[in-house]
């Protein structure tokens, strides 16, 4: 009996040290991570025209307003180039500038014997090179008449610098044959020009993408 407490002793210290070794086991792993990074994008422009004076020369220095006031004569000639700026860093979008005039039925009149009042009757410098002509909508509650113009292309500006698209016309022209009572009819002529823009991505064409914009804006 003496002769076994040694060997009872060094199996306790064996597993002592047994337990002690399974505990520094290290496992062999790795771990992965993805991460998405989800920005919104954007669709902002900008309409203005060369400031003019009331007889319609251009302003000096030259500076790029949102309103002019004219001084209207038979015959007379304005300056006025509404252009659409697509600023920086937007998405890619079709564009269209909507052109409404008031009187609509006085310069019906007024113009009867060329069929009516078109948009260049008295709007000149269209650029059909850039721009479409898409139609007309009349408004009898408000007596207008506005027209829609498309960009032939999208527009998709650079990063760092807004894409500056060319006027849609360059003048107003009054015809000299106007008498007074024909400018006493026209004697409160507004042209209003509201710029559109909506990004190309999710549709298939540009009526599905204005269709939308208008079911949208009602």
């Amino acid at each position: 009996m003496k002769r076994m407490k040694p060997l009872l002793l060094f199996l306790c210290a064996v597993l002592l040290v047994g337990v002690s070794v399974l505990g520094t086991i290290a496992y062999l792993t790795d771990q992965v991570e993805v991460k998405n990074t989800f920005t919104v994008g954007k669709v902002e422009i900008t309409v203005d025209e060369t400031e003019v004076n009331p007889d319609g020369s251009p302003v000096t220095p030259a500076n790029r307003v949102t309103q002019n006031n004219y001084h209207l004569v038979p015959g007379g000639s304005y300056t006025k180039d509404p252009t659409m700026t697509v600023l920086k860093g937007g998405e890619e979008s079709y564009v269209r500038m909507l052109v409404t005039v008031n009187c609509a039925n006085e310069l019906d009149a007024i113009f009867a014997a060329t069929g009516g009042f078109a948009y260049d009757s008295i709007l000149s410098g269209f650029d059909a090179t850039a721009w479409t002509y898409v139609g007309e909508t009349q408004n009898t509650v408000t007596n207008t008449v506005t027209y829609e113009f498309r960009y032939k292309d999208t527009v998709k500006p650079a990063a760092t610098e807004n894409a500056v698209l060319e006027p849609l016309f360059t003048t107003v022209t009054i015809p000299a044959a106007l008498d007074s009572s024909d400018m006493e009819s026209i004697k409160d002529l507004e042209i209003v020009i509201i710029g559109h823009a909506i990004q190309k991505v999710g549709f298939n064409n540009e009526d599905s993408a204005w269709d939308a914009f208008d079911a949208q804006m009602g």
